[in-house]
C-alpha cells in the first residue's frame, strides 16, 4: 500500500534520507581523512627508523660473519644473514618498540629475515615499488604491502641494506603492527568514534530541525494556493487570492501563487461575464416575446375577423383590415430578419470586407432613404462634415446598416419639429470620428447599462434599443471598436463611433 504523503511530508522523507546519508559519508571521510592524517604523521615521524636498523652495528657484525663463512661467492646474498640472528635482533626491537613490525627483504622482495609467530605471515614476498618510491621521497603517506595479512597496506619505513658498496637488500619496517591495531580500535570505539558520531549527531538533528522549518515555510504558500483551488469548485464568487506586488519575491513558488491569482481572478470575471450573458439571454428572449406578441395578436385578430365577417364586411373595410394585417405581418417579418441578422453577427458568421469608400456619398444615399419618413414626421435631418470629405476603409454595407439604424431610431424618438445630425470628424492617428444625435428626450439613466448588451422591450412612452443597437454594436466591434451613448448638453440621445481613415 503506497503512502499517501503531501508535499510538505515527502520533501522531508526525502530530506531526511539525504541527510543520513551525507551524516554518513561525513563521518566516513572524517574517520578515513584521520587514519590517514595519522599515517602521514607515524611514516614522517619514523621515516629514519628502517635505517637506523640497517646501520646498527650488531646488524652488521652479522652481516660481515655471514660473509665470510660462505665459500661460494656466487650464492644468493640472501643464503648469508643469519636467519635466526635476524629473527633474535627484530624481536629485541618489536619488544622495545611494541608497534612496529621488522623484515629483511632480499633485492627481489623476498622476505627472508622476520620475528613474526609461527603461521602469522600471509606472504613471503613484498611489492617493491612503494619502497622505490618512499626512498625517492615522494609525497606521504606511503602504503606498501603487510606480510601479515593477504591484502592488507600499511604504512612502513624502509631502507636498503648494504654490505661494503654492495646493496644486498631492504629493511622493511611496518609503522603499524597487529598489537598497535587493536589498541588504536579498542581507543576508537571507545572515544574517538563515540565523540565523532555524537557531533555528527548534533549536527544531523540541528540541520533536520531548520531543514523541516524551512520546507515548512517554504511551502506554506502551497498549502495556501491548495486550500483556495479546493474552494474554488463551490466558492467561485466569494474567491480571494492575493495580489502580486511590486517588487515581491519572484521565485517560483510566489510566481505560481500569483499566475493563479490572476487566473482565478479571470476566472472570476468570465464566471460573472457568463451570468451576464446568461442574463441577457434570458431578457433578449422575454423582449423578443413581447415584440412579438402585438404583432402577432394583432395579425391574428385582423385574419380571424376577415375570416369569421367575410360575406359582410364591404369593400373598403375589408381592404383596411387586409392592410393592417400586412403591416403586422412586415413587422413580424423586419423583426425576424433582423434577430436573424444579429445572430449571425454574433456567431461570426459574416466578417466585414474592408474597402476605401467616400463617407459623405454614404450619408447623401442614408439621407434620401429617410427623406420621407422624416418630413412624414417633420423631422430635419442634418450633416456636418468637414472639406475635404473623408474617405475611410470599412465594410460599405455594414457601415449602411449601422447608419440606417441609428437615423431610424433617430427619427423614432424625435418629436416634431427637432432635427437628427450626423457629425463627422477627423482624428489623430488616421481616425474618423462619427456622432448621431437627435433633439428628442434621450436615454432614460435605468437603460444605459444594458442598451447595448440586450434588447429593451417597450416602456412607458419611450422605446429604445431593440435589436437595432445590438446589430450596430457588433457590427462596430468586427470593425475593431464600437459604440457609445454620449452626454450632450442640450441634445437627446448622442451615439458616437470611430472609423480607421483610408
Amino acid at each position: 500500500m503506497g503512502m499517501n504523503l503531501t508535499l510538505s511530508q515527502r520533501l522531508s522523507v526525502a530530506f531526511c534520507a539525504l541527510l543520513l546519508v551525507c551524516c554518513g559519508a561525513s563521518a566516513w571521510l572524517q574517520i578515513r581523512a584521520n587514519i590517514m592524517r595519522e599515517q602521514e604523521v607515524v611514516q614522517g615521524l619514523s621515516l629514519g627508523l628502517a635505517r637506523s636498523i640497517a646501520l646498527d652495528a650488531q646488524l652488521m657484525e652479522m652481516q660481515a660473519q655471514s660473509d665470510d663463512d660462505h665459500a661460494d661467492p656466487t650464492a644468493p646474498p640472501s643464503d648469508g644473514l643469519g636467519p635466526e640472528a635476524v629473527r633474535r635482533l627484530f624481536g629485541k626491537l618489536m619488544r622495545v618498540n611494541p608497534s612496529v613490525e621488522v623484515y629483511l627483504l632480499d633485492l627481489n622482495g623476498r622476505i627472508v629475515g622476520h620475528a613474526a609467530p609461527p603461521g602469522r605471515l600471509k606472504r613471503d614476498h613484498v611489492d617493491l615499488v612503494p619502497i622505490q618510491r618512499l626512498l625517492n621521497k615522494e609525497t606521504l603517506p606511503i602504503q606498501g604491502d603487510d606480510p601479515r595479512s593477504e591484502h592488507g597496506r600499511k604504512v612502513f619505513s624502509a631502507a636498503v641494506l648494504r654490505s661494503g658498496e654492495q646493496k644486498v637488500g631492504y629493511i622493511y619496517v611496518i609503522l603499524q603492527s597487529e598489537e598497535h591495531d587493536r589498541l588504536l580500535a579498542r581507543a576508537s570505539a571507545s572515544s574517538v568514534l563515540r565523540t565523532t558520531l555524537l557531533s555528527m549527531s548534533v549536527v544531523a538533528g540541528l540541520v533536520l530541525i531548520a531543514g523541516l522549518l524551512a520546507f515548512r515555510l517554504i511551502t506554506r504558500p502551497l498549502r495556501r494556493l491548495a486550500a483556495t483551488m479546493r474552494q474554488i469548485d463551490t466558492k467561485a464568487e466569494q474567491l480571494v487570492l492575493p495580489a502580486p506586488k511590486a517588487g515581491g519575491p519572484r521565485d517560483e513558488i510566489a510566481i505560481l501563487e500569483h499566475s493563479f491569482a490572476d487566473m482565478g481572478e479571470r476566472i472570476n470575471q468570465q464566471w460573472q461575464a457568463m451570468r451576464q450573458l446568461d442574463q441577457d439571454r434570458r431578457e433578449v428572449v422575454a423582449n423578443i416575446s413581447h415584440d412579438l406578441r402585438t404583432p402577432l395578436g394583432s395579425l391574428h385578430g385582423y385574419l380571424e375577423t376577415l375570416s369569421l365577417k367575410d360575406a359582410t364586411l364591404e369593400a373598403a373595410e375589408r381592404q383596411r383590415y387586409l392592410d393592417i394585417a400586412l403591416a403586422q405581418s412586415r413587422k413580424v417579418g423586419k423583426l425576424a430578419q433582423g434577430l436573424f441578422e444579429l445572430a449571425r453577427l454574433e456567431h461570426g458568421a459574416v466578417q466585414p470586407e474592408l474597402e476605401p469608400f467616400s463617407l459623405s456619398d454614404l450619408i447623401q444615399d442614408v439621407f434620401q432613404k429617410f427623406e420621407l419618413q422624416a418630413a412624414e414626421r417633420q423631422v430635419r435631418l442634418m450633416a456636418t462634415l468637414p472639406h475635404p470629405a473623408p474617405m475611410v476603409r470599412a465594410d460599405l454595407g455594414m457601415i449602411e446598416r449601422v447608419l440606417t439604424n441609428l437615423f431610424d431610431n433617430g427619427i423614432r424618438h424625435t418629436p416634431e419639429g427637432g432635427t437628427v445630425e450626423i457629425t463627422v470628424k477627423p482624428l489623430a492617428e488616421r481616425k474618423v470620428e462619427v456622432s448621431v444625435a437627435d433633439t428628442g428626450p434621450g436615454v432614460p439613466a435605468a437603460m444605459r447599462d444594458s442598451l447595448f448588451r440586450r434588447p429593451v422591450a417597450l416602456r412607458g412612452e419611450y422605446r429604445v434599443g431593440g435589436l437595432g443597437l445590438l446589430t450596430v454594436n457588433r457590427i462596430l466591434q468586427l470593425h475593431g471598436g464600437g459604440i457609445e451613448l454620449a452626454d450632450v448638453p442640450g441634445l437627446g440621445a448622442v451615439f458616437r463611433f470611430t472609423l480607421d481613415a483610408a
